[in-house]
């Protein structure tokens, strides 16, 4: 059968949502749902507030969490395009034959949610890095709260013009890692890019239908400049990881990583196609692993 939705077959959420179910789970999205004229059950997505509630129902429901709590103003991540990316990671690491998964998280947020639902799914444990101190508390509390301090450990980037450098350690081993890049260059970029779709849509809406911060959102030089770093930075810890992964939004960067990692001595690159309804979007990965090292990887 076909899945409309796009998402990845393991994908909890292909079919559409069961308020029924998530209403028993988190009553407080009762609220915000409303029919509409398709006689259908939903929300208003132009709406922060409802939608940061929707999600956390799927997480109360679906991912054996109790507490999801971080400030309004931080970017509230969409639960089933987020899990999609841990879903393929997983497919990844299979064709890999890696086992004792571990995974190191740049850029985790506040809600910190690759880690929960990458343990939630699959069991793997995380390192989770971030530049704000402030998201980092959030995060810290979510772990606590929901029992997963044994699965899930946070690391401090303190020098925002770095990556890796300052995160990976030279005695670290991790299976993949995995990144969510911040998009624009800045935030009245932000404002002007959700003002074109709005228009486009015709939705009516002055803000964006997302928070987040600036350092969620932006890079100096925005997604592009950001994977440049990402790239060069991964090639100076050849050995920590086995595979090196990033979402990529914009389909014109991905011929320039392959460039850059060609030279930079990657092994293997790979581009994963990941469809989230009308979105399309992309996972890059690579190694710098020969196939011998790869064998031998995990013994």
């Amino acid at each position: 059968m076909a899945n409309p939705s796009g998402l990845h077959p393991k994908n909890k959420h292909k079919k559409k949502y069961d308020f029924s179910i998530l209403f028993d789970a988190h009553p407080t999205l009762k609220e915000f749902v409303f029919t509409n004229d398709y006689n259908t059950k939903t929300i208003d997505f132009a709406n922060p507030k409802a939608v940061k509630e929707l999600n956390r129902a799927l997480l109360f429901t679906y991912y054996n969490l109790g507490y999801w709590e971080f400030p309004d103003s931080n970017l509230c991540p969409p639960i089933p395009g987020r899990v999609d990316y841990i879903h393929y990671v997983k497919d990844l690491l299979k064709q890999s034959n890696i086992k004792n998964v571990s995974i190191l998280d740049i850029g985790t947020g506040a809600s910190c949610i690759y880690a929960i639902l990458g343990n939630a799914e699959y069991g793997w444990k995380f390192v989770a890095a971030d530049i704000d101190k402030k998201s980092l508390e959030y995060a810290k509390q979510i772990i606590v709260k929901n029992g997963l301090d044994s699965q899930i450990s946070l690391r401090y980037q303190k020098n925002k013009n770095h990556i890796f450098n300052g995160i990976l350690k030279y005695n670290d081993k991790f299976s993949v890692t995995i990144c969510n890049p911040p998009f624009y260059n800045s935030i009245a970029d932000a404002k002007q890019e959700n003002k074109r779709k709005n228009k486009g849509l015709d939705t009516g809406a002055t803000q964006r239908n997302f928070a987040g911060v600036e350092n969620e959102l932006c890079y100096r030089g925005g997604e592009k400049a950001f994977l440049h770093t990402y790239l060069y930075e991964s090639s100076q810890f050849k050995k920590q990881c086995f595979w090196y992964t990033t979402l990529v939004s914009k389909k014109e960067n991905v011929k320039p990583m392959y460039t850059s990692l060609e030279k930079l001595g990657a092994t293997v690159i790979k581009t994963i196609p990941m469809h989230q309804g009308n979105k399309i979007t992309r996972i890059v990965a690579w190694t710098f692993l020969d196939e011998k090292e790869q064998k031998k990887w995990g013994f």
